[in-house]
């Protein structure tokens, strides 16, 4: 393990295991008082945080300014309904209306630029659930959230997106593992139940992260919340209920790092979703997710809830129901992702007006 990483005091690593959401546009009392205690391995951004570019830029400044250790700092700017920068730059078309791999790169060169440019080193994004014809009328709030109509139309266009997006500097994340292409309903209001069988979750949802570890560009894949009561991977809680894939040692280590071999970063989906809140409390969900190998959790809004979140993994840690080892492995994997990011670039307003205008002509020429 790197030296700085090997150095952390308990709570310190702790600290780094978090990916944290802020109050408002700026680094106000509250906010500061947050960032110290937490000391979080990352913060991700939502439309309440962006105001204008120079707010932007400045807020992930002293983002940065007041962590000990360089943190992630990320958006979810995928395009269509899911676009955090709608008040900075021209709105970006949706990854569903992409036709092809030249349109995905161009789509993600202006989306890693301008983001590079506002502080952010990581993107929540591309999407990789997939949703053909056949579930396309599913009300689970994917809509046209991911690319493609087809597994291997998703591997090309999001393949090509993520290559094209990190050239660029910025790292994505595969989303959402294993796959809610299938689901139902919005895990942001509860658990969706899958009901697929193994032979198409195997051949269908499992596809595009199969073929897009094998190329080398998967840093870091989103663990979805939800469950599949048709897969014999499908584990239940101490109550009997259906454990949710984010919280589960079968899909998570089983599935995403001995049968696929992903050696990456596993990240929870927020912890906040009701797909997890309506059965479980927070301090309890990320010592399941931890147990099942996830590498940070995602609590993005309440303030209560991410001190929830830290105070349940520290307290365990300190009492040896979490190993140290277990805790290790962790950091290692983010601090070699850390050691990935290069140095934010010179703040240029006159260029995100530009890269504003080449989105508006990029849009305009998916509708000709």
């Amino acid at each position: 393990m790197n030296d700085l990483y090997n150095n952390l005091s308990l709570r310190e690593k702790i600290g780094q295991l978090f990916f944290i959401g802020i109050a408002g546009p700026d680094m106000d009392e509250s906010t500061v008082e947050l960032m110290q205690r937490i000391a979080p391995g990352g913060v991700c951004l939502f439309s309440r945080n962006i105001r204008d570019t120079v707010q932007t830029r400045e807020l992930n400044d002293s983002i940065r300014k007041i962590s000990a250790i360089q943190p992630f700092i990320s958006l979810d700017q995928e395009g269509g309904t899911v676009d955090r920068l709608r008040r900075l730059v021209a709105p970006m078309a949706p990854a569903g209306s992409v036709r092809n791999v030249q349109e995905a790169r161009k789509m993600a060169e202006l989306i890693g630029e301008v983001i590079s440019l506002l502080g952010f080193n990581m993107n929540f994004a591309p999407v990789v659930d997939v949703v053909d014809e056949r579930r396309s009328g599913s009300s689970n709030g994917l809509f046209t959230r991911p690319f493609g109509r087809s597994k291997e139309s998703v591997v090309d266009l999001a393949g090509a997106f993520l290559e094209a997006m990190q050239a660029k500097g910025p790292i994505g994340c595969l989303k959402h593992f294993p796959g809610l292409g299938a689901a139902t309903v919005d895990s942001h209001v509860e658990l969706p139940i899958v009901d697929i069988g193994r032979e198409e979750f195997f051949d269908v949802d499992l596809y595009p992260y199969r073929a897009l570890f094998a190329t080398g560009n998967v840093h870091a894949v989103m663990a979805a919340h939800a469950s599949f009561p048709g897969i014999d991977l499908q584990e239940t809680d101490q109550n009997g209920k259906l454990l949710p894939s984010s919280l589960s040692f079968n899909f998570l280590t089983k599935l995403l790092r001995e049968e696929l071999g992903f050696k990456g970063l596993a990240i929870t989906d927020d912890m906040e979703m009701g797909a997890v809140v309506e059965n479980y409390g927070i301090g309890e969900a990320c010592k399941l997710a931890f147990a099942a190998g996830v590498d940070m959790f995602a609590i993005c809004a309440g303030r209560d809830a991410i001190n929830e979140g830290f105070e349940a993994i520290l307290s365990a840690a300190e009492s040896g129901e979490i190993t140290l080892e277990r805790i290790d492995l962790s950091i290692e994997r983010i601090g070699a992702l850390k050691r990935k990011l290069g140095p934010e670039p010179a703040f240029d307003v006159a260029r995100i007006d530009e890269i504003s205008a080449d989105i508006a002509n990029f849009n305009a020429g998916l509708s000709a």
